[in-house]
Order: structure tokens, then C-alpha cells, then sequence
């Protein structure tokens, strides 16, 4: 049995969003815990589909001590800031040295996070635990698939293992996996050999989902690599040579930092097998690259289109309110692709989830059957955008408080304030407004409010990917918008100033 220190700090920094982490953000719930610290972290992770939950199960069942540090997460949103980082980081650091000492560490972490004063988050955070702690025993972390993985993030780690999925309907069994690595680390006493890759183009996030391709041919011949039944003569699969583990990350575009991208690390016994299979990975990414694309509509195209496809149609047409991702570091109040919907008349429609707390909270106070005579959304006002003014009749309330039932927030204890379901009487067209950003990403957000999605005839939806894990299943089709919103979907409209030279702004794009 072995003494593990267990803990957690997320965080994806979308560097051009106009708000930005504080503590505060840390400290509340949404749709995972708070800040928790201490023995009561177990309790609290348990039942999560997050990493942290995924390896303190996998380490409880190898029979290891578990020392728990600290764990929290903040919506995604512009830099955390200095105070932020620095008390998370602070406490971490105290009681890694008070509680010590460890035969290993395991951190959650999201592998994107950018602070006021560190590019790097968890380059700098794995730095500080590897000068209190040496560099002798394991220090094994979990990432997100949207990591911007660095040469410091590789160094100062043992080994790192991302996510597979886009949808992240992988997060828990992220954190087991990474558990059992460090528990198979433990046991072996073996030195890993790293090679370490970084891409040269970035890949807009819309286009990184592994329900299509290419990247779902790319993260199945990541399984194969590691599972040693790779063609073309990459050896894996043994405890005692070839591959170990392999971890590839399709990157972050919206952070304006030096080592922002794709990159991807294979760990393994053999460094010829290693270094092998980190070229054919870079090889296979760089012969796909012209496939990430696709067709992107205007509000007006898609609103047209949608009502179209409609007509007749027994599931909702499905509308991606891409850039206005509150997962990705939007508002979630931009008012482009609603202002569409009533424009034409899309009688039935309803967009969700609308940020806006003030209009919430008067929906609630006014009840169900009441006339709102107000406007609602634009409540940060990006890109300039003014609240949509109309009668809104009060159809539902909410408290916010419910569990999420879906592949990616499946057990998520959601409690995200005052909700209503309102509806323009002139043009047919619904919002369901909350009082916290969360992605829309779980069709028990709008059954909360009295929606049943899938009897919806048009569902727009403030999610880039992670939607179509809950809702391409009940989907006619899905049409991708470019409406207004603080993540942009192409990286070339990004106004980089500390982006690396020489890399691509997009897949067959201009070079920075």
C-alpha cells in the first residue's frame, strides 16, 4: 500500500473572453462541487463524471492511502487571477509538505489554464510540487482533451493521460486510467521513456469532435498504439517493452500563449517503440489535417434552413450556438441566433441556456402565466449587442437544482440559481434563461423548465461538442452557427500576440 496525495485544479482559459476567473469562481458550485479541501474532497468528488472521482475509486480499490489535498474548478472564462491561482495553488503546496510525505501524487487537472502571471498553470504548479517534493517518486496527472500540453507539463510530470473523447463522456474513467498508470508505476519501479510532439496547426474545437472524422480515426489508432495492435510495426502492449501509455491533446486554440496547440506525448519502455510511435501519430495527424473542416451558417441561413428541415421532420433540427460556448469561455447571453429565430417566425423554437440572471429572477418573481415586458440577454453587451426587447410570457420556473442524466453531465448536481422558460407571443420563439453560465449540454436543463427536447421542433443550443453526446441521438440533423460569442471558431480571427511563430492559425491555414 502505498501514501498517494490526491488533488485537482481546473481551469480552461480562454484568453480573449471578456470575464475572468476570480476566487469566487472557484468557491461556488454549478454542475460540479466547490472548493473543497481536506478529507471531505472524497465524499464530495464521489459520483462525478469528473477525473478525480475515476482515480480515488481505482486507488481505494488497489488498497492505497489516499491523502486528499485540494480540488475545485471555475467555468471557463478569460485568466484566472493572480489571487486566485496563487491561494489554490498556496494550499496545495502547504499541505503537500505538511501532510507529507507521499509515495506518490495524483493531480486532476485541465491542462489549458492561463493565469494573470503564469502562460503555463500547470507547467508552474507541477514545478512548485516537484521542488517541494524532489523528483524521485510518481507524480501522474489527468487532462482534458482541450490541453495546450507543454515541454514544462511533460518534464515536470511522470506521465500525463488525456481524455478520448470529444464529447468528454471519458472524464472518470480518465482519472482511473491515470490511476492504474500510477499504480502499475508504483509496482514496476521503472523509469519511463518520453517522447514528446507538438502539431503545427491549430484545430478549431468544433471540428476536434471524435463522433466524426478525422479525429475519430486518429483516437483509434491511439488505442491501437498503446494496445500494441497497431499495422505498420509499432510495437506496444508489454509491461516490459514498447508503449506504455499515449496521450495526444488537440489543443486550445482561444489561449494567446507561446505553446498553445495540439501535442501529444507516448510513454513507453523501449525508446526506438516510443519514439516510433510518436512520429506515425504525428505522421497520421498531418496527412489528415486538410479533413478538419467543415460548413459553418450565418443565423439567418441556418434559421431559414432549420424551419425548412422542420417541416415534416419527427426529431428537432438542432442548432449550435458555437461561439457562444459558455464551456469555451463565452457569455452565454449573445442574442445573434435568437434575434434570428424570432425574426422568422420559428414558432416553437427555443434557445437555451440564455445567461441572464436579473431576468431569471423576475421571471420567478413574477409566476408562470405572468407577461415579462423587458429585454433579455446581451447582459455583458460582447460585440457591442443590446438585450431583445418583447412580450415574454413566464411558461415555466425553476430553482436550478437538479441531476444531470446525460453521457457528459451524467451525475452532476446541478445548482445553477433561478430558471424560467419564457415565450415571445409574437413570434412563437422560447429561451430558457439561467442565472449561471453552464453549457447546454444535458436535456435535463430544459426538462427542468418544462421542454421536452425531443419533441422540440427546432432546439438551438450554446455548445460547441459536448451536446451532441445527449442530443445527436433525438437530432434530424445538426446545423453548426456562427453567431456572435467571445469563442471564435476560426483561430485566424484570434488577434494572437504571443502564439508561437511558424505555426498554422488553422488546418491548410495562414502561418502566424
Amino acid at each position: 500500500m502505498a501514501r498517494i496525495a490526491v488533488g485537482g485544479f481546473q481551469h480552461e482559459t480562454n484568453t480573449f473572453a471578456p470575464q475572468k476567473a476570480t476566487w469566487e469562481e472557484f468557491e461556488r458550485a454549478d454542475a460540479w462541487p466547490p472548493f473543497v479541501r481536506g478529507p471531505e474532497l472524497i465524499a464530495a468528488v464521489e459520483g462525478f463524471n469528473i477525473p478525480i472521482a475515476g482515480a480515488v475509486k481505482a486507488l481505494q480499490a488497489a488498497g492505497h492511502e489516499i491523502v486528499p489535498l485540494c480540488w475545485c474548478s471555475a467555468p471557463p472564462s478569460s485568466h484566472v487571477t493572480r489571487d486566485a491561482y496563487e491561494k489554490v495553488a498556496g494550499w496545495m503546496l502547504e499541505d503537500i509538505a505538511a501532510k507529507g510525505p507521499f509515495d506518490a501524487i495524483y493531480l486532476d487537472l485541465h491542462g489549458a489554464m492561463v493565469a494573470e502571471h503564469h502562460e503555463d498553470g500547470e507547467g508552474e504548479l507541477m514545478r512548485r510540487i516537484r521542488a517541494v517534493v524532489g523528483d524521485a517518486i510518481p507524480l501522474v496527472a489527468s487532462l482534458d482533451y482541450h490541453t495546450n500540453m507543454t515541454a514544462e507539463m511533460v518534464r515536470h510530470s511522470t506521465a500525463m493521460i488525456g481524455y478520448r473523447t470529444y464529447p468528454h463522456v471519458d472524464m472518470a474513467d480518465t482519472g482511473r486510467r491515470a490511476a492504474e498508470l500510477l499504480d502499475r508505476l508504483l509496482k514496476e519501479s521503472r523509469p519511463l521513456y518520453k517522447a514528446f510532439r507538438q502539431i503545427d496547426f491549430l484545430i478549431p474545437l468544433v471540428w476536434q469532435c471524435t463522433y466524426l472524422e478525422p479525429a475519430k480515426g486518429i483516437f483509434d489508432l491511439v488505442d491501437e498504439i498503446e494496445r500494441g495492435t497497431a499495422s505498420g510495426g509499432v510495437p506496444g502492449g508489454s509491461h516490459n517493452q514498447g508503449i506504455v501509455s499515449v496521450t495526444h491533446t488537440p489543443g486550445f486554440p482561444p489561449a494567446d500563449i507561446a505553446q498553445c496547440g495540439p501535442a501529444l506525448v507516448v510513454y513507453g519502455h523501449d525508446k526506438a517503440a516510443t519514439e516510433a510511435a510518436a512520429d506515425r501519430l504525428v505522421e497520421t495527424i498531418k496527412g489528415r489535417e486538410a479533413a478538419f473542416a467543415g460548413k459553418l451558417w450565418t443565423p439567418d441561413e441556418a434559421t431559414v434552413e432549420a424551419i425548412r428541415l422542420s417541416q415534416g421532420a419527427s426529431k428537432p433540427v438542432l442548432l449550435a450556438d458555437v461561439q457562444d460556448n459558455p464551456g469555451a469561455g463565452g457569455t452565454s447571453d449573445t442574442v445573434g441566433l435568437l434575434r434570428s429565430l424570432i425574426a422568422h417566425k420559428a414558432r416553437g423554437a427555443v434557445i437555451g441556456m440564455m445567461v441572464d440572471q436579473a431576468s431569471a429572477e423576475a421571471a420567478v418573481a413574477a409566476g408562470e402565466g405572468a407577461i415579462l415586458e423587458r429585454g433579455i440577454g446581451a447582459v455583458v453587451g460582447y460585440a457591442g449587442e443590446t438585450p431583445v426587447e418583447a412580450r415574454w410570457r413566464v411558461v415555466k420556473v425553476g430553482t436550478g437544482v437538479f441531476t444531470g442524466t446525460g453521457p457528459f453531465y451524467g451525475g452532476a448536481k446541478f445548482q445553477i440559481g433561478p430558471m424560467a422558460l419564457i415565450t415571445d407571443e409574437a413570434s412563437g420563439v422560447s429561451a430558457v434563461l439561467a442565472s449561471k453560465r453552464v453549457q447546454a449540454a444535458d436535456q435535463e436543463m430544459f426538462r427542468h423548465v418544462g421542454v421536452e427536447p425531443a419533441n422540440t421542433p427546432i432546439l438551438a443550443l450554446k455548445s460547441t461538442v459536448h451536446f451532441r453526446a445527449d442530443f445527436q441521438p433525438i437530432a434530424e440533423t445538426i446545423l453548426v452557427v456562427r453567431s456572435p460569442g467571445a469563442h471564435i471558431t476560426d483561430p485566424v480571427e484570434f488577434p494572437y500576440e504571443h502564439l508561437r511563430k511558424g505555426i498554422k492559425l488553422r488546418p491548410e491555414g495562414p502561418v502566424r
